[in-house]
């Protein structure tokens, strides 16, 4: 005959929940040096676009020939000095976001 199996009745609480499980941000950190240790050239790929991402798509010469001529009737109107290719630099700063 099987022995009859009782249960045991505690006044514990539920168990803490501790911190066993790491933070989502020492994950990415683990998985970005896990990524370098096993395949460097993986790494140096993700390495060439990150600062892709950072740099300003150049604007179309249509875009910066029309700014650069908006900027000379600004300048001609208010009687400023100035020439062709200072236009031309500052359409291209407005247009790349370098202001």
């Amino acid at each position: 005959m099987a022995a009859k199996k009782t249960a045991k009745t505690t006044t514990e609480s539920a168990p803490k929940k501790t911190e066993a499980t790491p933070k989502p941000v020492a994950k990415k950190a683990a998985k970005k040096t896990a990524v370098k240790k096993a395949d460097p050239a993986a790494a140096a790929a993700a390495a060439k676009k990150a600062p892709a991402k950072k740099a300003a798509a150049k604007p179309s010469l249509d875009v910066v020939a029309r700014a650069a001529y908006l900027n000379y009737r600004n300048r001609v109107e208010k009687g400023l000095p100035g020439d062709s290719h200072g236009d031309w630099l500052e359409a291209e700063r407005q247009h790349t976001g370098l202001d």
